[in-house]
Formats: structure tokens, sequence, C-alpha cells
């Protein structure tokens, strides 16, 4: 058992010494080696990335295979922090050979202006070009497959290709990228991670791919420069904040995927004109469309069965509405601030029968007391007790001839 034991040992450390040699300088370049594999990964100078600073400065071509002790080597990776603060490295030009960018591998590099990305590439790790605010054009290859929160807050970066090999873009990639301008999601992402885009504040396009299945919370919260998005049919999963602040966004397209309308999707959006909201979507989250004041036309359709508090709170230009019958409940101040609100059609009749005083509040404090007119529909079999109360602007209701004994309110 022991001799057994002992082995095991002794291939474990034999394992070690051929993975992880110590870090040799060849032609200006620091490695380590795999001597069994005859594999090279490009390092730092030391034992730590900050034993020596700027070790790389200026222009650095990593070659694609190098020569040690007379053993030629495969260069395969860029590891962990290989050239983390690096203020002083301007260019880089990865080779086909590369398949991997590792964690922090280019981490706070604010002089790096250009990097050239080998399409040998399949994976670029987390935080692998943070802060490298000198970048200002990015193409990730075919190649790639998996991408980190690799490019968070590059805040120069105003040129961007993604290949068609990205399955996801994951939480914070983009983040605080301020100076993107546009960007075209490959037909190959399925998921937008949270704030993936977040206060990318230039980017006035975004073209998202129709194989995308969900964007997360805050993926575009703050691209006020955004004026236009078609989210595709395939989306189901539409997350909170997703749209958050993009006040200058006039035109959108929600697709027939997506099945709820989260807590401040598009808040503040106060250059939206119309919502259409597709037949798959069965709620309106809290604050939805916040301060959509612009908004003239939004259409609910029978799918809905609830509107959240504040859900269109302040959309002052709205000026028409109809509730289908199939909402059963309205948060509180749903509409208030809708200045421009007079005419109502209610097709909902758990919303008029539980307008009562002390349980389920009135009309007023749903919609606001600018109302003038109140249609109901054929829906509508019974009137709450405070329906209408404090109305102050009501000069009109109209009840359907299928109500045949409707129970008056006492503060029409």
């Amino acid at each position: 058992m022991k001799t057994k034991l002992s082995f095991l040992i002794l291939m474990l450390i034999a394992s070690i010494g051929t993975s992880l040699a110590s870090d040799t300088s060849v032609d200006g370049i620091w490695y380590t080696f795999n001597s069994s594999a005859l594999t090279a990964a490009v390092t730092y100078r030391g034992t730590s990335y900050n034993s020596y600073s700027n070790e790389y400065t200026g222009v650095v071509n990593i070659p694609s295979s190098v020569t040690y002790s007379g053993k030629t080597y495969s260069v395969t990776s860029i590891g962990v922090s290989a050239f983390k603060e690096c203020t002083g490295l301007t260019s880089v030009e990865i080779p086909n050979s590369v398949t991997s960018i590792g964690y922090e591998a280019f981490y706070k590099c604010t002089g790096l202006t250009s990097v050239i990305i080998g399409n040998g590439v399949t994976s670029i790790k987390d935080w692998a070009f943070y802060y490298c605010t000198g970048l200002t054009s990015v193409t990730i290859p075919n190649s790639v497959t998996s991408l980190g929160t690799a490019f968070y807050n590059c805040s120069n970066l105003a040129s961007l290709t993604i290949g068609n090999g990205v399955t996801s873009i994951a939480d914070y990639t983009f983040y605080n990228c301020e100076n993107l301008k546009s960007v075209n999601i490959p037909n190959s992402v399925t998921s937008i991670g949270k704030s993936a885009f977040e206060s990318c504040t230039s980017l006035t396009s975004v073209i998202i791919g129709n194989s995308v299945t969900s964007i997360g919370a805050n993926a575009f919260y703050n691209c006020k420069s955004l004026t236009s998005v078609t989210i595709p049919n395939s989306v189901t999963s539409l997350g909170a904040k997703a749209f958050y602040n993009c006040s200058n966004l006039a035109s959108l397209t929600i697709g027939n995927g997506v099945t709820s309308i989260a807590n401040y999707t598009f808040y503040n959006c106060e250059n939206l004109k119309s919502v259409n909201i597709p037949n798959s979507v069965t709620s309106i989250g809290y604050s939805a469309f916040y301060n959509c004041k612009s908004l003239t036309s939004v259409t609910i359709p029978n799918s809905v069965t609830s509107l959240g508090d504040e859900a269109f709170y302040n959309c002052s230009n709205l000026a028409s509405l109809t509730i289908p019958n199939s909402v059963t409940s309205i948060g509180d101040a749903a509409f208030i601030g809708c200045s421009g609100l007079k005419k109502i059609t209610l097709n909902s009749d758990a919303i008029v029968s539980k307008s009562y005083y002390y349980s389920d509040k009135g009309l007023r404090d749903m919609f606001g007391d600018q109302v003038s007119e109140y249609v109901l529909g054929d829906a509508i079999t019974k009137i709450g007790e405070c329906a209408f109360e404090n109305c102050d602007s009501l000069t009109s209701v109209t009840i359907s001839n299928s109500m045949s004994h409707p129970k008056k309110s006492r503060h029409i």
C-alpha cells in the first residue's frame, strides 16, 4: 500500500514539474513550458505579475512557436495576468496557435491601443482586457466560443466585431464602453448577460440575433443614445431594467416570445412613442414604462393579467387606453401622471367590481383624477362601491347594455 502511494506522489510531482516550469525569457517574451506536451504559455516575469513593472512595453508580436533548450514549443495560451498592468504596452499580435487568453491577461494595460486576436483563440477569460482604456477597435474572431467579462470599462472602444462562434455574452462584458457606437450580435449568441452593455452611452444601434433567448437585467441600462430596438421572437426572458434610461429610444418592437415586461424595463425611455405588447406577455411589472412621457399609444393584449405599481406613471401624452378583460390586477398609481389620458375603456370586470373603499382602491388611484370619460365594456357585470371615488374630472360613464342590473356607485 505504501509503495503504491509513494508511486502516485512521485507521479504527481513529475506532472507538476513538467507543466509549471519556471518562467524563462526568449526574445523578450516570458514563458512557462510544458516539456511533455511541448507547449508554451506566455506569462509575466518573476514569481508574480507585479514582481517587475512594465516588463512588456511598446509593440509585442507573440510567435506561434518558440525554441528553448533545443526543443520547439507551440505557443498555445496567454496565461493568467501575463501582461497585467503593463501600461507601456501599446500593441500586441496574438498568433493563430493560441487557443486561450487567460484571466486578467491584459488587465489595466491602459496604453494598449491595438490588439490582433488570432483565429485559433476559442476562449477569452474574465477581465482579460479590463480597463484597457486605450483600445479603440476589437475584432473577436469566429473561433471564439467562450467570451467572459472581458472588455469591462474599455471606455474608448468605438468599433466592435463579435464573431459568429460566440454563444453567450457574459455579465458586464462591455460595461461602460462609453464610446461604442454600434453592435451586431450574431445568431450564434443565445444569451446576453446582466449589464452586458450597461452605460454604453454612445451606442446608437444594436442588432440582436434571432437565437437570443434571454436578455439579462440592466443589459442596456443607460444606453441613452440608442434610438431603435427590435427584440426578436426568440427572446423569452427580458430582465429588469434591461433598457432603463434609454432616453432616446423612439422605436421599439417586442417579439412574441417575451412572457413578461419586468420591473423598470423601459423606465425613463422618454422618447418612446408607441408600444405594441405581444400576446405572449402575461404581466407588466413595477414602473415598466415609468416616465415614457412621449408615449401616445399602447396596446395591452388579452394575455396580460396584471399591471404593476406605477407601470405607466407619468406617461403624460397617453391619450386613450383600453384595459382588456384578462387584467385582474392593476397596481397603485399605474397611470398616475398621465395628464393627457382622458378616455379609458374598461373590459376588466375584476378591476371595476373590486373598487371598494379600504380594500381595493377606486379607479382614481389607478388612473388619476384627470379622466373625463369611462366606457365600461360588455365584460363588466358589477361596479364596486367606490369605483369612481374622487374622480373630479369625470363627466361621462358609459355602461354596456349587457349589465342588466348594475350596482350604482355612490360617488359617480
